[in-house]
């Protein structure tokens, strides 16, 4: 497989505006939450860069897209990944599949099951449980799998308790019905899987929410001034804007 093929930049019919983020409160948490519009603006996945190497930082996709006059308007985290970056889970960039669709338990939070998968399509992006990913097979330009699902159907998962004592930093992103809306969600603080579940259920009005990592999980988002800096990540979620 050539990886340089999977850095060739995905044609959109115009030109893409600018994710939203804001720092919000919701029963008694800070989060920084990034807002969007599958409808207007560009939203991708990067892990590698054309020379097959992994690009690891928000800085490294910004100097990747400056070739082609473009920039990150927003970035984060976007999945669990190996000791060499590679994805734990399904992953497809620009078309292209990395890494297989995994239908079963694993260890960590990843094999809490049920997880499910991130899919961007033009015009939409959607979080679908796995095994229904598997059943629907839909063709997604770019595509993450992580673990758990935060919200299923407008459920939290079944594992969550509101008495955990389980607390991290934690990251991951909700789609609205339509598929028109996505919502990354980062906590500004340490939560339990309950907490962040609710604020995509019950503060986002999400049907479906995807955990996408916790403890290491970094933002990108000028708007808030974060440019959160860390060891190398494996795949990054961001929109893109062009320079010129």
């Amino acid at each position: 497989m050539i990886r340089a093929a999977l850095f060739a930049l995905l044609a959109w019919s115009a030109p893409a505006l600018a994710a939203t983020c804001e720092n919000v409160q919701y029963s008694g948490k800070g989060y920084a939450i990034c807002t969007v519009d599958l409808t207007s603006e560009d939203l991708r996945l990067f892990l590698y860069d054309e020379d097959d190497a992994v690009l690891g930082q928000f800085g490294a996709v910004d100097r990747a897209l400056e070739k082609n006059g473009e920039e990150l308007s927003f970035a984060m985290n976007a999945g669990m990944y190996h000791s060499d970056r590679a994805p734990v889970g399904h992953y497809v960039e620009n078309g292209t599949e990395i890494m297989r669709v995994i239908p079963n338990a694993g260890p960590g939070n990843f094999g809490l099951l049920p997880n499910g998968v991130f899919c961007i399509r033009q015009g939409r992006a959607d979080v679908i449980e796995t095994l229904k990913y598997v059943d629907e097979a839909p063709d997604c330009t770019y595509a993450t799998q992580s673990g758990p699902m935060l919200v299923i159907d407008g459920a939290l998962h079944p594992r969550f308790l509101e008495d955990s004592t389980s607390r991290f930093t934690r990251n991951g992103v909700g789609t609205s019905a339509d598929g028109k809306t996505a919502f990354f969600a980062i906590s500004r603080g340490q939560v339990t899987f309950h907490e962040f579940g609710s604020l995509f259920r019950d503060h986002l009005e999400t049907p479906n929410a995807l955990f996408l990592d916790g403890n290491i999980s970094r933002l990108y988002a000028p708007d808030l001034s974060r440019n959160d800096i860390g060891f190398s990540l494996g795949p990054i979620v961001g929109t893109v804007v062009s320079t010129n």
